[in-house]
């Protein structure tokens, strides 16, 4: 139902840009997230933008190099990821808010992607 694309094999210090793209359903009006899961771990937070675009949230571990964008006019979120690090290889997964405002627990997203993987290599 969401479309994720984007992930890869990256060196070290190397970018990424995700996309997401809703595949019969509309972003409009929703907050928009952005979660991942590396093998054994949980799946956590990553970041998350509001209705509007306007106000945005990150995990601690991704301030400063990854930024979250969303484009109205095509519906599509994005995920640019720069300086990108061994612990940022995971499942990439793009999901929908339940609400217009940015939530970070999985609970308050209710449509979800099928996940990109991101593998980062020393």
């Amino acid at each position: 139902q969401l479309q994720a694309s984007g992930g890869g094999l990256v060196q070290a210090g190397g970018s990424l840009t995700l996309s997401c793209a809703p595949s019969g359903r509309t972003f409009s009006g929703y907050a928009m997230g952005w979660f991942r899961q590396a093998p054994g771990k949980e799946r956590e937070f990553v970041a998350g933008i509001d209705y509007t675009g306007r106000s945005k949230s990150y995990a601690d571990s991704v301030k400063g190099r990854f930024a979250i964008s969303r484009d109205g006019a095509e519906d599509t979120v994005h995920l640019q990821m720069n300086g990108l690090k061994l612990e940022d290889s995971a499942v990439y997964y793009c999901a929908r808010g339940r609400y217009s405002l940015v939530y970070t627990n999985a609970e308050s997203y209710d449509v979800w992607g099928q996940g990109t993987l991101v593998t980062v290599s020393s």
